[in-house]
């Protein structure tokens, strides 16, 4: 099959500098090559997106089956503390 494609000249110059550079041999290898990665590149926004929907879902199930509470910032904030202060104590030990 052809097919003719316009590009801008931006996008024309390129893909002349990617057969001048000897890696393709032709513009039509330069532009298939474009379409395999496009492809694939489809293909990962579309797993992310599901993916991203799936945490969603899960998390609206867990809200309705009463699987979540509030949090409480400066409960976290206090436990991240002594966590944090546990490590530098266990971390000054081993170096004394």
């Amino acid at each position: 099959m052809s097919l003719n494609v316009s590009l801008p000249p931006e996008l024309e110059s390129r893909v002349r500098q990617h057969v001048e550079s000897g890696l393709y041999s032709s513009a039509s290898e330069v532009i298939r090559e474009a379409l395999r990665l496009f492809e694939t590149y489809q293909g990962i926004q579309a797993a992310n997106l599901a993916s991203l929907k799936a945490d969603i879902a899960q998390g609206v199930a867990d809200v309705s089956a009463g699987r979540v509470r509030e949090l409480d910032m400066n409960e976290i904030k206090q436990r991240g503390r002594a966590e944090l202060k546990a490590r530098r104590s266990t971390t000054r030990t081993a170096a004394e």
